[in-house]
């Protein structure tokens, strides 16, 4: 027909937003890698890299590998042709505890000025996981704090040997989320933020979840 065009039209391909990667520092061995591997398997939508050192517990020093992983990807990209399409929006996370660390405050700043975020727990971790569980809000140390985790968990063992079912305790993730958020009120409230007993993991696991979810509903 008269006026008809053969040629195709081309369509253009919809911008598509890189995902967010999510790159853990992990103070523990066992236990921390364990429950982002759990997370992992249930939010798979979501890229989630754990580095855990072996032989690294204090704050300080993770801070100090995730800080220095933080200056090599800026550093990289001055170079387009080393740069990873994710790397521009990676969130870098420093995960360790309050407990007894002298440099903690250090490690703390040293993050805070590197773009590097954190989730820490007063004392420990597992007050995370307990959160799991139960409210909790007896400022313990770490022993008791753990007493109370295997009281709650009998497979656990703060040795490390065994590890909580982390794969079951993350589908009660939302409950947890909800009552760290809770601590962390009460400590602000008592004006003593971050003190014992909270924890911010939860503010890397809603990330985490939500960058799931995003990516799904695309």
């Amino acid at each position: 027909m008269p006026g008809s065009r053969t040629g195709k039209i081309k369509r253009k391909r919809p911008n598509r937003e890189p995902k967010i990667r999510f790159v853990l520092f992990c103070e523990g061995r066992n236990t921390e890698p364990a429950y982002f591997s759990a997370i992992k398997k249930k939010w798979t939508n979501a890229l989630v890299s754990i580095e855990s050192r072996r032989g690294v517990g204090a704050p300080i020093t993770i801070a100090e590998h995730a800080v220095e992983f933080a200056g090599g990807k800026r550093s990289k990209r001055g170079n387009r042709g080393e740069r990873n399409s994710f790397e521009e929006r990676d969130q870098i996370w420093a995960v360790f505890d309050r407990d007894e660390h002298e440099r903690y405050d250090e490690a703390v700043r040293l993050c805070e000025e590197n773009g590097v975020r954190i989730a820490r727990s007063n004392p420990c971790f597992e007050v995370w996981l307990i959160l799991h569980e139960r409210d909790y809000h007896r400022p313990d140390d770490r022993k008791e704090v753990q007493n109370e985790l295997r009281r709650l968990r009998p497979e656990f063992s703060a040795k490390g040997a065994k590890i909580p079912n982390c794969d079951e305790m993350v589908e009660r993730l939302l409950e947890a989320e909800k009552r760290g958020r809770e601590l962390c009120l009460r400590r602000e409230e008592e004006g003593e933020p971050h003190g014992r007993p909270s924890t911010t993991v939860g503010e890397l696991t809603k990330a985490i979840r939500e960058m799931a979810n995003s990516v799904r509903q695309k």
